[in-house]
């Protein structure tokens, strides 16, 4: 039985190069040459930071001069500096990033604030919600969103079917008036938001 096993295993080998090829034998290149392990790794010195213009020149007399009269300042004063700069050199003042739209969860508290002055002034861009339309109507009310979107048949049939939806943003008031007539005419009804 042993035998019969052994002569399996040898048969098995010599068909074993046969079907993996020369793919399994590893040739060295002549010019390889394996790393010394007893070398230690090459120390390179990096810049403390990335300046991508190079080395600056140091700074002159003058220059030093005006950073020490700077450094002893008072406090109040040294605050001061700043907004002078700007004013005296005109550069332009930095404004407020908007967050309407964003959700900041709990760190909306100052951005409320703003929010509601913003609402006093007078809306320019309105946006056009579907609200109902007639079952007998579904059609015709398919065909005027079409013509006032950009939308393909099956895009406008989606977005009538899932009233109340808004049908177009951002538009002025004349348009969007425009738009709630000729969704009335069609048999729907339409709001400005």
């Amino acid at each position: 039985m042993k035998m019969i096993t052994v002569a399996q295993s040898l048969q098995a080998r010599s068909a074993l190069p046969k079907i993996i090829g020369l793919l399994q034998v590893r040739f060295f290149q002549p010019d390889f040459t394996p790393r010394d392990p007893n070398a230690k790794p090459k120390r390179y010195k990096y810049p403390p930071f990335y300046d991508p213009y190079g080395p600056r020149p140091p700074p002159s007399n003058k220059i030093i001069q005006l950073a020490e009269r700077i450094a002893a300042l008072p406090v109040d004063e040294r605050c001061q500096i700043g907004p002078a700069l700007t004013e005296r050199l005109k550069h332009p003042k930095l404004e407020q990033i908007s967050v309407d739209g964003m959700d900041l969860g709990s760190e909306g508290g100052a951005a409320t604030g703003s929010s509601k002055v913003e609402e006093k002034k007078e809306k320019t861009a309105f946006d056009v919600k579907l609200e109902k339309f007639e079952a007998a109507a579904k059609i015709k009310v398919i065909k005027e969103v079409r013509a006032f979107t950009n939308l393909g048949l099956k895009e406008a049939k989606d977005l009538v079917e899932k009233v109340p939806a808004i049908l177009k943003q951002g538009v002025t008031k004349e348009e969007a008036n425009s738009i709630i007539e000729k969704i009335k005419a069609a048999g729907g009804v339409a709001v400005m938001e």
